[in-house]
């Protein structure tokens, strides 16, 4: 197939630091070309891929020291670009949540469209129902609670390459934090669980600055302590180190997550996840397997100290099964064929994954 994926022109594919959806694209893109697949890139210019980058601004927006810029702006321009080329595509694979949904009405039946983001949002509900022609995919079922009645096509949960992980087979004895500061992602859960079991932890996070009065205000003053160490923002040269060296990944959530990358990030080094029950994360972890679900802070003491005793080895092997990028890249061409009439047209309108690849719910 040819495969025009779009990508968002916040981060560079890959990001050079934090940042997921652009990450997610990025693999996608690769393990598709891997697998034979013609595929384009639209995106900034600074993107590292295997397909074929059809570049739309210099280089991504966040990075980019310009003081004055307009992602809106930007991302217009993009899609003039796409839909110039539309008809060069068997498919076109969206990833900027749904500001593409008036200008390709006519030509919905050969996109997809993945949500990488919340639903939970007011102003969301009249939108889907207004364009219902695009075929939705989800990256959780959870995600879906918000919009039951969107155009889901399927859900296809994320996967990354399994060669920028290195396994780890031992760690050396602290807690893992990764990701974002911010409230709905409850860095002072895991602050608290690390001094109440007088365990090291290590938080690499990006603060936003939405997020910079939250930061200075609860979270600055609980860093005053031996076992708690901020590194920062990290890349992905450092993740593997950073998340392969934990005992576990904390991951205290206390929002509808829709995915979590960081919890298969660290299972592609080997280390569990101890996560609380929230968005995602049922679907994502196999308690007692890849780590465990939490619902009390007591809870999550108890799990930090029975995810050391987990088989790491097994942790990546189901990684490797559910959550590559090759295994992502082919549920997508099953949805891709299934959308363009080349699959099965006996089969339910959904997409129906394979069992042992499929997440529990």
């Amino acid at each position: 197939m040819k495969i025009a994926q779009i990508a968002p022109l916040y981060e560079a594919v890959p990001p050079k630091l934090y940042g997921g959806t652009e990450r997610v694209v990025a693999h996608l893109c690769d393990a598709l070309v891997d697998q034979g697949h013609e595929t384009v890139l639209f995106s900034s210019a600074d993107a590292m891929t295997r397909a074929e980058l059809a570049p739309v601004r210099d280089q991504a927006i966040r990075l980019d020291p310009a003081p004055l810029k307009s992602d809106l702006a930007a991302h217009m321009s993009m899609l003039a670009e796409v839909r110039r080329r539309a008809h060069e595509f068997d498919v076109l694979h969206f990833h900027v949540d749904m500001i593409h949904f008036p200008f390709f009405e006519d030509i919905a039946h050969r996109t997809v469209t993945t949500l990488h983001g919340r639903l939970d949002i007011k102003d969301l509900g009249p939108v889907y129902d207004r364009w219902t022609n695009y075929p939705m995919v989800s990256i959780s079922d959870d995600q879906r609670r918000y919009l039951p009645n969107a155009n889901w096509a399927g859900t296809v949960h994320h996967g990354m390459q399994s060669e920028i992980y290195r396994f780890s087979a031992n760690s050396n004895g602290y807690l893992a934090f990764l990701g974002r500061i911010s409230p709905e992602k409850r860095p002072d859960r895991a602050i608290a669980i690390a001094k109440r079991l007088g365990i090291k932890l290590k938080i690499a996070a990006k603060v936003d600055a939405a997020d910079a009065r939250y930061f200075e205000e609860k979270i600055a003053p609980l860093l005053n302590d031996p076992l708690i160490e901020f590194v920062g923002e990290i890349g992905d040269s450092q993740k593997s180190a950073f998340l392969g060296g934990a005992d576990a990944l904390l991951f205290p959530i206390d929002w509808p997550e829709p995915f979590g990358l960081v919890m298969i990030e660290a299972m592609a080094c080997g280390t569990p996840v101890v996560a609380w029950r929230c968005g995602s994360t049922s679907e994502v972890i196999e308690p007692g397997v890849t780590g465990f679900l939490v619902d009390s802070d007591e809870e999550a003491d108890q799990a930090v100290l029975k995810a050391r005793q987990l088989d790491r080895a097994a942790v990546r092997r189901r990684f490797e099964l559910r959550y590559s990028a090759a295994a992502m890249a082919r549920r997508y061409v099953d949805l891709y064929e299934r959308l363009a009439g080349t699959a099965n047209t006996d089969a339910p309108p959904e997409i129906q994954l394979d069992p042992a690849l499929a997440c529990t719910a």
